[in-house]
């Protein structure tokens, strides 16, 4: 968890170069000696045989290579695989997501962060703040104005922080399952960078949409959202774990915070696209992951399982009336459904 003071602190840590205080001659006589110094400690005598390192291949030899009958290995065995092309989008694509260097972490991880805080958007208008035009749930939350998407139209979730915050943590979630396919230290320099984008932009949409300029007040609800943060996690993971009913159930806490009115086929469409989101980033390769990620947010919606629910509701539905007694006699119908 990081807040806006962190990112300001951070920016002090990149190194600079020393600047010379003492006079030009003494600082040219410095470097000169230094020079000299490192030049006679690391240049290997002419006479010396020059070690190369066995790992890699040079370009520049005059050693013969010896031929395939001398090796007892055919020619076709001592060729190097052919490389399959890649463009230059893909190889700028797979130095970002191969590397760990700052710059590339803090680019791409803001990027994202930000796809997954758009989803539930919502602004409050200064107007209406001074008009006291704001309306609030019988928690006392303020409620804004929609900017779109199908969790305030469709899953009629209100256009609160809450929902915001929720939702754009269950959209980091599937990231932070796919960032454990990576090593230990690339999973942890990842998954730190996007959830601290995530909660710079969560102390931001205090401060400027609800007006939160107490700073020691925010920080609170920072580590009030952290908390749940890890709970979302521990929630999610044990759904994937244990099944749909286990994750529906935690989506039902998290998301729509156990109202007993929600639509059931919501909960079973947010469920079916968490996993077909998770296929997806699963059979992603690493280079391709940021157009991955780009793409499955902006196209792939959880309404759309709406459809594949109500049809698997109708076979249920088969199932149940099939199972029911029979009427005017006795004893239940035959069931030949496979889904029993």
């Amino acid at each position: 968890m990081a807040c806006r003071g962190c990112s300001k602190s951070g920016l002090r840590l990149v190194t600079r170069g020393a600047t010379p205080t003492s006079s030009r001659a003494s600082f040219l006589e410095t470097n000169t000696n230094l020079a000299r110094i490192v030049s006679s400690s690391t240049r290997p005598a002419l006479s010396q045989k020059q070690q190369r390192n066995p790992r890699y291949r040079s370009l520049h030899t005059s050693t013969k290579r010896p031929s395939p009958a001398e090796n007892n290995i055919s020619e076709d065995a001592k060729q190097p695989p052919v490389p399959k092309p890649v463009g230059g989008l893909a190889k700028l694509l797979k130095s970002a997501v191969g590397t760990n260097t700052t710059y590339a972490l803090y680019g791409m991880t803001e990027s994202w962060a930000k796809l997954c805080a758009k989803q539930a958007e919502y602004t409050i208008s200064k107007e209406d703040r001074k008009a006291d035009k704001i309306k609030t749930t019988e928690e006392g939350e303020e409620v804004g104005i929609s900017s779109g998407g199908i969790w305030h139209n469709e899953f009629h979730l209100l256009p609160t922080f809450s929902t915001w915050s929720q939702v754009g943590m269950l959209h980091m979630y599937l990231l932070a399952v796919r960032f454990r396919a990576l090593d230990k230290e690339s999973h942890d320099k990842w998954q730190k960078q996007l959830v601290d984008h995530f909660f710079y932009l969560a102390e931001a949409k205090m401060d400027v949409a609800h007006d939160m300029s107490s700073s020691s007040l925010r920080q609170r609800y920072l580590k009030d959202l952290f908390v749940q943060w890890r709970g979302v996690i521990l929630a999610y993971d044990e759904g994937l774990v244990k099944g749909d009913a286990v994750l529906a159930s935690a989506v039902w806490r998290n998301l729509f915070k156990a109202r007993e009115d929600v639509d059931l086929r919501v909960l079973a469409a947010v469920v079916g696209w968490m996993r077909n989101c998770l296929r997806m980033l699963d059979r992603a390769e690493d280079a391709d992951l940021p157009l991955v990620v780009d793409t499955l947010f902006a196209t792939k919606k959880a309404s759309d399982e709406l459809p594949v629910v109500d049809g698997w509701s109708g076979v249920v539905e088969v199932v149940v009336n099939q199972d029911a007694p029979v009427a005017g006699g006795e004893g239940t119908a035959k069931n030949t459904s496979r889904f029993s």
